[in-house]
Protein backbone atom coordinates (compact mmCIF):
# COMPACT_ATOMS: atom_id res chain seq x y z
CA UNK A 1 0.00 0.00 0.00
CA UNK A 2 1.58 3.77 -0.97
CA UNK A 3 1.78 5.97 1.67
CA UNK A 4 2.88 9.60 2.64
CA UNK A 5 6.76 10.13 2.68
CA UNK A 6 8.19 9.03 6.04
CA UNK A 7 9.83 11.86 8.10
CA UNK A 8 13.57 11.92 7.49
CA UNK A 9 14.51 10.45 11.15
CA UNK A 10 11.97 7.49 10.25
CA UNK A 11 13.89 6.72 7.70
CA UNK A 12 17.14 7.37 9.08
CA UNK A 13 16.74 4.28 11.83
CA UNK A 14 18.83 1.60 11.34
CA UNK A 15 18.40 -2.25 11.78
CA UNK A 16 20.84 -3.98 14.13
CA UNK A 17 23.23 -6.79 11.96
CA UNK A 18 21.81 -10.18 11.91
CA UNK A 19 23.55 -13.21 13.01
CA UNK A 20 24.26 -15.98 10.74
CA UNK A 21 21.89 -18.00 12.16
CA UNK A 22 19.18 -15.98 11.18
CA UNK A 23 18.44 -14.12 14.40
CA UNK A 24 15.90 -11.21 13.59
CA UNK A 25 17.11 -7.98 13.65
CA UNK A 26 15.60 -4.59 15.46
CA UNK A 27 13.23 -2.99 13.27
CA UNK A 28 12.46 0.59 13.59
CA UNK A 29 8.63 0.10 14.21
CA UNK A 30 5.93 1.75 11.93
CA UNK A 31 4.49 4.79 12.86
CA UNK A 32 0.87 2.86 13.83
CA UNK A 33 0.75 -0.80 13.35
CA UNK A 34 0.05 -1.78 9.82
CA UNK A 35 -3.01 -3.75 8.24
CA UNK A 36 -0.71 -6.22 6.13
CA UNK A 37 -2.67 -7.50 2.83
CA UNK A 38 -0.93 -10.81 2.24
CA UNK A 39 -2.61 -12.97 -1.33
CA UNK A 40 -1.59 -16.19 -1.54
CA UNK A 41 -1.97 -18.00 -5.28
CA UNK A 42 -0.50 -20.98 -4.10
CA UNK A 43 -2.78 -23.03 -1.53
CA UNK A 44 0.33 -21.62 0.67
CA UNK A 45 -1.83 -20.42 3.34
CA UNK A 46 -2.09 -23.91 4.92
CA UNK A 47 1.54 -23.69 5.79
CA UNK A 48 1.94 -20.36 6.68
CA UNK A 49 -1.28 -18.95 8.11
CA UNK A 50 -0.75 -19.82 11.89
CA UNK A 51 2.92 -18.19 11.43
CA UNK A 52 1.88 -15.22 10.31
CA UNK A 53 -0.29 -14.58 13.20
CA UNK A 54 2.00 -16.23 15.35
CA UNK A 55 3.67 -12.94 14.40
CA UNK A 56 1.20 -10.75 14.57
CA UNK A 57 0.05 -11.65 18.21
CA UNK A 58 4.01 -11.49 18.74
CA UNK A 59 4.75 -7.76 17.41
CA UNK A 60 1.46 -5.90 17.81
CA UNK A 61 3.66 -2.66 17.47
CA UNK A 62 4.20 -4.27 13.65
CA UNK A 63 0.71 -5.47 12.44
CA UNK A 64 -2.68 -4.64 13.63
CA UNK A 65 -4.25 -6.84 11.28
CA UNK A 66 -3.44 -9.19 8.49
CA UNK A 67 -5.93 -9.74 5.06
CA UNK A 68 -5.95 -12.94 3.77
CA UNK A 69 -7.09 -13.61 0.11
CA UNK A 70 -6.78 -15.85 -2.66
CA UNK A 71 -6.28 -15.58 -6.64
CA UNK A 72 -5.83 -17.42 -9.42
CA UNK A 73 -1.99 -17.43 -10.22
CA UNK A 74 -2.15 -16.49 -13.84
CA UNK A 75 -3.89 -13.68 -13.69
CA UNK A 76 -2.55 -11.57 -10.34
CA UNK A 77 0.95 -10.43 -12.04
CA UNK A 78 -1.64 -8.19 -14.48
CA UNK A 79 -3.86 -6.84 -11.83
CA UNK A 80 -0.22 -5.99 -9.55
CA UNK A 81 1.19 -4.10 -13.04
CA UNK A 82 -1.93 -2.51 -13.55
CA UNK A 83 -1.99 -1.32 -9.60
CA UNK A 84 1.78 0.16 -9.99
CA UNK A 85 0.85 2.08 -13.44
CA UNK A 86 -2.37 3.43 -11.09
CA UNK A 87 0.26 4.38 -8.32
CA UNK A 88 -1.91 2.42 -5.88
CA UNK A 89 -0.39 -0.86 -5.21
CA UNK A 90 -2.68 -2.48 -1.97
CA UNK A 91 -0.87 -5.83 -1.90
CA UNK A 92 2.18 -6.59 0.75
CA UNK A 93 2.97 -10.30 -0.54
CA UNK A 94 2.19 -12.72 -2.98
CA UNK A 95 2.42 -16.28 -1.27
CA UNK A 96 3.27 -17.99 -4.53
CA UNK A 97 4.74 -21.65 -6.68
CA UNK A 98 7.30 -20.74 -9.51
CA UNK A 99 4.06 -19.94 -11.71
CA UNK A 100 3.48 -16.48 -10.64
CA UNK A 101 7.12 -15.49 -9.52
CA UNK A 102 7.50 -16.78 -12.93
CA UNK A 103 5.47 -14.50 -14.45
CA UNK A 104 5.93 -11.46 -11.95
CA UNK A 105 9.23 -11.57 -13.06
CA UNK A 106 9.05 -11.62 -16.94
CA UNK A 107 6.18 -8.74 -16.22
CA UNK A 108 8.83 -6.78 -13.97
CA UNK A 109 6.48 -6.25 -11.05
CA UNK A 110 8.63 -7.99 -7.90
CA UNK A 111 10.84 -5.64 -5.85
CA UNK A 112 14.84 -7.05 -5.49
CA UNK A 113 15.05 -8.07 -2.06
CA UNK A 114 18.21 -9.76 -1.72
CA UNK A 115 21.12 -9.15 -1.19
CA UNK A 116 19.47 -7.07 1.92
CA UNK A 117 21.12 -7.00 5.63
CA UNK A 118 17.28 -6.99 7.35
CA UNK A 119 16.86 -10.87 5.75
CA UNK A 120 18.90 -14.04 7.17
CA UNK A 121 21.98 -15.56 5.13
CA UNK A 122 19.95 -17.74 3.03
CA UNK A 123 22.98 -19.76 2.07
CA UNK A 124 23.22 -20.64 5.97
CA UNK A 125 20.15 -21.50 6.51
CA UNK A 126 18.24 -22.97 4.18
CA UNK A 127 18.85 -27.18 3.14
CA UNK A 128 20.59 -27.73 0.06
CA UNK A 129 17.80 -28.51 -2.42
CA UNK A 130 16.18 -25.09 -1.25
CA UNK A 131 18.89 -23.14 -1.84
CA UNK A 132 18.82 -24.48 -5.55
CA UNK A 133 15.52 -23.60 -5.53
CA UNK A 134 15.91 -20.04 -4.28
CA UNK A 135 18.45 -19.67 -7.72
CA UNK A 136 14.64 -19.33 -9.73
CA UNK A 137 13.92 -15.99 -7.93
CA UNK A 138 15.94 -13.88 -9.18
CA UNK A 139 16.48 -12.21 -6.01
CA UNK A 140 13.01 -11.05 -6.59
CA UNK A 141 11.56 -13.37 -4.02
CA UNK A 142 12.31 -15.74 -1.00
CA UNK A 143 11.55 -19.23 -0.62
CA UNK A 144 9.73 -20.07 2.29
CA UNK A 145 8.95 -24.14 1.87
CA UNK A 146 10.32 -26.64 -0.07
CA UNK A 147 8.58 -29.72 -1.53
CA UNK A 148 10.14 -32.45 -3.73
CA UNK A 149 7.56 -32.14 -6.25
CA UNK A 150 6.59 -34.84 -8.68
CA UNK A 151 5.25 -36.12 -11.44
CA UNK A 152 3.51 -38.78 -9.67
CA UNK A 153 0.50 -40.91 -10.91
CA UNK A 154 -2.19 -41.43 -7.94
CA UNK A 155 -4.53 -44.22 -8.81
CA UNK A 156 -7.32 -46.04 -6.86
CA UNK A 157 -5.87 -49.64 -6.87
CA UNK A 158 -9.44 -51.20 -6.71
CA UNK A 159 -10.05 -49.73 -10.42
CA UNK A 160 -6.48 -49.21 -11.48
CA UNK A 161 -5.20 -53.28 -11.45
CA UNK A 162 -2.13 -53.33 -13.35
CA UNK A 163 -0.55 -48.90 -12.94
CA UNK A 164 1.70 -47.71 -16.25
CA UNK A 165 5.34 -48.07 -15.67
CA UNK A 166 6.13 -46.15 -18.76
CA UNK A 167 5.41 -43.20 -20.66
CA UNK A 168 4.01 -45.79 -23.49
CA UNK A 169 1.76 -47.65 -20.98
CA UNK A 170 0.25 -44.30 -19.72
CA UNK A 171 -0.51 -43.39 -23.20
CA UNK A 172 -2.34 -47.58 -23.38
CA UNK A 173 -3.81 -47.14 -19.96
CA UNK A 174 -5.30 -43.97 -20.83
CA UNK A 175 -7.06 -44.75 -24.57
CA UNK A 176 -7.98 -47.86 -22.41
CA UNK A 177 -9.88 -46.08 -20.44
CA UNK A 178 -10.99 -42.58 -22.13
CA UNK A 179 -11.41 -39.55 -19.54
CA UNK A 180 -10.48 -41.54 -16.63
CA UNK A 181 -7.34 -39.48 -16.29
CA UNK A 182 -6.87 -35.68 -15.23
CA UNK A 183 -4.37 -33.45 -14.64
CA UNK A 184 -4.84 -29.62 -14.21
CA UNK A 185 -3.34 -26.28 -16.48
CA UNK A 186 0.32 -26.32 -15.08
CA UNK A 187 0.05 -22.48 -15.35
CA UNK A 188 -1.68 -22.76 -11.43
CA UNK A 189 -0.94 -26.22 -10.61
CA UNK A 190 2.38 -27.99 -9.15
CA UNK A 191 1.36 -31.50 -10.09
CA UNK A 192 0.29 -30.34 -13.59
CA UNK A 193 3.74 -28.00 -14.14
CA UNK A 194 5.82 -30.97 -12.70
CA UNK A 195 4.21 -33.63 -14.95
CA UNK A 196 4.93 -31.09 -18.10
CA UNK A 197 7.96 -30.45 -17.50
CA UNK A 198 9.48 -33.97 -16.19
CA UNK A 199 8.08 -35.36 -19.50
CA UNK A 200 11.14 -34.32 -20.97
CA UNK A 201 13.38 -36.25 -18.97
CA UNK A 202 10.63 -39.38 -18.93
CA UNK A 203 10.84 -39.10 -22.74
CA UNK A 204 14.35 -38.34 -23.79
CA UNK A 205 14.14 -35.23 -25.17
CA UNK A 206 17.03 -33.79 -26.61
CA UNK A 207 16.90 -30.47 -24.09
CA UNK A 208 14.46 -30.86 -21.37
CA UNK A 209 14.86 -26.78 -19.87
CA UNK A 210 14.25 -25.52 -23.45
CA UNK A 211 10.61 -25.97 -24.39
CA UNK A 212 10.91 -24.42 -27.65
CA UNK A 213 13.57 -26.04 -29.17
CA UNK A 214 14.03 -29.19 -27.17
CA UNK A 215 10.57 -30.78 -26.10
CA UNK A 216 9.68 -32.13 -29.39
CA UNK A 217 8.71 -35.42 -27.87
CA UNK A 218 6.97 -33.21 -24.75
CA UNK A 219 4.53 -31.71 -26.80
CA UNK A 220 3.85 -34.83 -29.50
CA UNK A 221 3.16 -36.65 -26.32
CA UNK A 222 0.57 -34.06 -24.56
CA UNK A 223 -1.33 -33.51 -27.58
CA UNK A 224 -1.78 -37.13 -27.87
CA UNK A 225 -2.80 -38.13 -24.31
CA UNK A 226 -5.13 -34.64 -24.59
CA UNK A 227 -7.43 -37.08 -26.74
CA UNK A 228 -8.15 -39.47 -24.33
CA UNK A 229 -8.49 -36.18 -21.52
CA UNK A 230 -12.01 -34.60 -20.97
CA UNK A 231 -10.82 -31.53 -19.59
CA UNK A 232 -8.14 -29.53 -17.55
CA UNK A 233 -8.81 -28.12 -14.19
CA UNK A 234 -7.65 -24.46 -13.73
CA UNK A 235 -6.93 -25.37 -9.87
CA UNK A 236 -4.99 -29.02 -8.77
CA UNK A 237 -7.81 -29.56 -6.39
CA UNK A 238 -10.40 -30.44 -8.73
CA UNK A 239 -8.34 -33.31 -9.85
CA UNK A 240 -8.17 -34.88 -6.52
CA UNK A 241 -11.67 -33.84 -5.55
CA UNK A 242 -13.25 -36.09 -8.85
CA UNK A 243 -10.13 -39.28 -7.75
CA UNK A 244 -12.00 -39.05 -4.52
CA UNK A 245 -15.56 -38.97 -5.97
CA UNK A 246 -14.97 -41.72 -8.65
CA UNK A 247 -15.42 -39.76 -11.82
CA UNK A 248 -11.25 -40.06 -12.26
CA UNK A 249 -9.08 -43.29 -11.67
CA UNK A 250 -5.52 -41.11 -11.94
CA UNK A 251 -4.81 -37.87 -11.67
CA UNK A 252 -1.06 -36.63 -11.90
CA UNK A 253 -0.31 -35.56 -7.88
CA UNK A 254 3.32 -34.94 -6.06
CA UNK A 255 4.14 -35.52 -2.65
CA UNK A 256 2.37 -32.99 -1.04
CA UNK A 257 -1.19 -33.48 -3.02
CA UNK A 258 -0.65 -37.05 -2.51
CA UNK A 259 -0.77 -37.03 1.19
CA UNK A 260 -3.03 -34.03 2.08
CA UNK A 261 -6.04 -34.62 0.35
CA UNK A 262 -6.01 -38.32 1.74
CA UNK A 263 -5.37 -36.73 5.15
CA UNK A 264 -8.74 -34.71 4.60
CA UNK A 265 -10.54 -37.26 3.53
CA UNK A 266 -11.58 -35.81 -0.43
CA UNK A 267 -9.62 -38.70 -1.60
CA UNK A 268 -9.98 -42.29 0.45
CA UNK A 269 -6.73 -43.22 2.27
CA UNK A 270 -5.82 -46.29 0.21
CA UNK A 271 -5.01 -44.65 -3.05
CA UNK A 272 -1.75 -45.45 -3.84
CA UNK A 273 0.91 -43.91 -6.50
CA UNK A 274 3.84 -45.20 -9.04
CA UNK A 275 6.41 -43.50 -11.00
CA UNK A 276 7.57 -43.84 -14.85
CA UNK A 277 10.33 -45.08 -16.06
CA UNK A 278 12.97 -42.31 -16.23
CA UNK A 279 10.95 -40.48 -13.57
CA UNK A 280 13.47 -37.78 -12.02
CA UNK A 281 11.79 -34.98 -9.21
CA UNK A 282 10.66 -32.05 -10.42
CA UNK A 283 11.49 -29.81 -7.26
CA UNK A 284 8.79 -26.91 -5.93
CA UNK A 285 9.03 -24.40 -3.65
CA UNK A 286 6.89 -21.45 -2.31
CA UNK A 287 8.07 -18.21 -2.32
CA UNK A 288 7.09 -14.55 -0.62
CA UNK A 289 7.23 -12.01 -3.32
CA UNK A 290 6.99 -8.28 -2.46
CA UNK A 291 5.36 -5.99 -5.54
CA UNK A 292 7.56 -2.91 -5.79
CA UNK A 293 5.46 0.22 -5.56
CA UNK A 294 5.69 -0.16 -1.34
CA UNK A 295 7.52 2.94 0.74
CA UNK A 296 9.96 2.34 3.30
CA UNK A 297 8.43 2.11 6.30
CA UNK A 298 5.99 -0.75 4.88
CA UNK A 299 9.10 -2.66 3.53
CA UNK A 300 10.85 -2.51 7.09
CA UNK A 301 7.64 -4.31 8.74
CA UNK A 302 7.85 -6.72 5.47
CA UNK A 303 10.95 -8.04 5.99
CA UNK A 304 10.68 -8.45 9.72
CA UNK A 305 8.03 -10.64 8.65
CA UNK A 306 9.70 -12.68 5.95
CA UNK A 307 12.56 -13.07 8.30
CA UNK A 308 10.48 -13.95 11.45
CA UNK A 309 9.09 -16.81 8.35
CA UNK A 310 12.15 -18.10 8.25
CA UNK A 311 12.88 -18.59 11.89
CA UNK A 312 12.42 -22.71 13.05
CA UNK A 313 9.12 -22.29 14.84
CA UNK A 314 7.61 -20.61 11.98
CA UNK A 315 8.95 -23.46 9.61
CA UNK A 316 7.31 -25.93 11.86
CA UNK A 317 4.13 -25.47 11.00
CA UNK A 318 4.65 -26.31 7.20
CA UNK A 319 5.01 -29.44 7.91
CA UNK A 320 0.90 -29.64 8.15
CA UNK A 321 -1.10 -32.07 7.55
CA UNK A 322 1.26 -32.84 4.68
CA UNK A 323 0.18 -30.58 2.15
CA UNK A 324 3.94 -29.63 0.93
CA UNK A 325 5.50 -32.97 2.19
CA UNK A 326 7.88 -31.94 3.93
CA UNK A 327 7.54 -28.38 3.69
CA UNK A 328 10.68 -26.63 5.68
CA UNK A 329 13.02 -25.25 3.46
CA UNK A 330 15.42 -24.56 6.58
CA UNK A 331 17.67 -26.50 7.78
CA UNK A 332 17.30 -28.78 11.41
CA UNK A 333 13.31 -28.12 11.23
CA UNK A 334 12.13 -32.25 12.24
CA UNK A 335 8.20 -33.48 11.92
CA UNK A 336 9.01 -33.89 15.96
CA UNK A 337 8.77 -29.98 16.23
CA UNK A 338 5.62 -29.74 14.11
CA UNK A 339 1.96 -29.37 16.24
CA UNK A 340 0.76 -32.64 17.18
CA UNK A 341 -2.18 -32.56 14.79
CA UNK A 342 0.71 -32.51 12.08
CA UNK A 343 2.93 -35.45 13.30
CA UNK A 344 -0.07 -37.54 13.92
CA UNK A 345 -1.26 -36.83 10.45
CA UNK A 346 1.76 -37.75 8.75
CA UNK A 347 2.94 -40.90 10.58
CA UNK A 348 -0.65 -42.39 9.80
CA UNK A 349 -1.20 -41.20 6.07
CA UNK A 350 2.86 -41.24 5.32
CA UNK A 351 4.24 -43.93 2.37
CA UNK A 352 6.81 -45.66 3.70
CA UNK A 353 8.36 -45.80 0.19
CA UNK A 354 8.98 -42.01 0.13
CA UNK A 355 11.91 -42.54 1.99
CA UNK A 356 13.16 -44.67 -0.77
CA UNK A 357 12.04 -43.01 -3.73
CA UNK A 358 13.48 -39.52 -1.87
CA UNK A 359 16.61 -41.28 -1.37
CA UNK A 360 17.23 -43.01 -5.13
CA UNK A 361 15.45 -40.76 -7.45
CA UNK A 362 17.16 -37.57 -9.03
CA UNK A 363 15.96 -34.07 -8.70
CA UNK A 364 15.85 -31.46 -11.10
CA UNK A 365 15.10 -27.53 -10.72
CA UNK A 366 12.14 -26.02 -12.87
CA UNK A 367 12.62 -24.20 -15.75
CA UNK A 368 14.16 -21.06 -15.48
CA UNK A 369 11.73 -17.69 -15.12
CA UNK A 370 11.31 -17.12 -18.65
CA UNK A 371 11.46 -20.21 -20.11
CA UNK A 372 8.67 -21.39 -17.72
CA UNK A 373 6.56 -18.66 -18.91
CA UNK A 374 6.87 -19.95 -22.80
CA UNK A 375 6.23 -23.31 -21.48
CA UNK A 376 3.19 -22.30 -20.23
CA UNK A 377 1.79 -20.47 -23.01
CA UNK A 378 2.64 -22.97 -25.26
CA UNK A 379 0.80 -25.80 -23.38
CA UNK A 380 -2.11 -23.46 -23.66
CA UNK A 381 -1.97 -22.97 -27.32
CA UNK A 382 -1.00 -26.33 -27.84
CA UNK A 383 -2.62 -29.08 -25.73
CA UNK A 384 -5.59 -27.22 -23.64
CA UNK A 385 -6.96 -24.31 -25.44
CA UNK A 386 -10.16 -25.81 -25.93
CA UNK A 387 -10.20 -27.82 -22.92
CA UNK A 388 -9.34 -25.41 -19.79
CA UNK A 389 -12.46 -24.99 -17.38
Amino acid sequence: MLQAKLPRRTLLATAAALTAGGARAQTAKPASPLNVSIVDVAGNLALTQKAFEAYRRENPAMVGRFTFTKAPAPELPAKIRAQQAAGRVDIDIVMTGTDALAAGIEQKIWATLLPNPRLPKLDDILIEPAKRMQTLTQNQGVILNYCPGGPLLEYMPDRVKTPPTTADELMAWAAANPNRLMYARPANSGPGRAFMMGLPYILGDTDPKDPVRGWDKTWAYLQALDRHIEYYPTGTGATFKELGEGSRDMVISHTGWDLNPRVLGIVPKEARITTLKGFRFITDAQYACIPSGLNQERMNVLLDLVTYMLGKPAQAYAWDEGYFYPGPAVKDVPLSMAPKESQDAIREFGRPEYDKLLAETPTELPLEADRMVVAFRMWDERVGAKKTK
